[in-house]
């Protein structure tokens, strides 16, 4: 079971550390439709990492038209089980015909994401196949093992979990690593620490896509300062140079 003080102590660490450095957002095409956005949700899915993300996709109908479409996507039809224990039902199953095409692929970590769900065939199988055709894909904490394993992360700069970074960087040796980051974007890969600073990377996100101004008024209705320029993030080399099309 990871430790909730960590979670808070890295937020303020990694917080400080980005004050003062300031970094453009990647100026992107503006979609003229709703953006589908897919959680894939597995047993033992965290709570934060799935719903600080989601939180902050779903508040983007509020200030724009063509908003985004956000839903959750499960291995089956059954209930899905938090690792606090809450259960739900996901809006589709992996063969559900009426699944949306995904422009945003979002893998918030579980209990077994360093363990058994990379030896899930289907579950890789599936975030390979989806993962390949978005415009974006997503993880948060040890979610990106899972984006690593399908092969979506192959020669980017990417961050984890910080006590799991190192064990990231030795399983996926094409991988390059960073350290004391709230999240990295590289190539259509955001890549994030997870925990309470997962609401940042689809702030990002969010910027990227809508602008500055709808990220700034998600934040303040979620009671979140944001300022990207100020944020503790880093770009690969792909980042900027990657353009999405909608």
């Amino acid at each position: 079971m990871r430790n909730k003080i960590l979670y808070f102590t890295l937020a303020l660490t990694i917080s400080l550390m980005g004050c003062g450095r300031k970094k453009n957002v990647p100026e992107i095409d503006k979609p003229q439709r709703t953006i589908n956005v897919g959680f894939v949700v597995v047993d033992g899915v965290y709570n934060s990492e799935l719903m600080a993300p989601y939180d902050i996709f779903h508040h983007v109908r509020f200030h724009i038209d063509t908003a985004m479409h956000v839903f959750t996507v499960a291995p089956d039809s059954g209930m899905v089980k938090t690792f606090e224990g809450i259960s739900f039902k996901a809006d589709h199953h992996f063969d559900d015909p009426a699944l949306p095409d995904i422009d945003v692929l979002v893998l918030p970590s579980a209990e077994n994401s360093m363990g058994s769900d990379l030896e899930d065939g289907r579950l890789i199988d599936f975030v390979r196949e989806k993962g390949d055709e978005a415009s974006f894909v997503v993880s948060l904490c040890d979610g990106a093992f899972v984006l690593a394993e399908a092969g979506l992360l192959d020669s980017l700069l990417v961050t984890t979990f910080p006590e799991d970074v190192d064990k990231l960087q030795s399983q996926y040796p094409l991988l390059e690593l960073m350290k004391k980051v709230s999240f990295v974007h590289d190539g259509k890969a955001i890549t994030s620490a997870g925990g309470a600073l997962s609401y940042e990377p689809a702030l990002y996100l969010v910027e990227m896509i809508y602008g500055k101004e709808v990220a700034k008024k998600v934040g303040n209705g979620l009671v979140i300062t944001w300022s990207a320029s100020l944020a503790p993030y880093e770009h690969g080399p792909k980042a900027m140079q990657y353009k999405p099309i909608w």
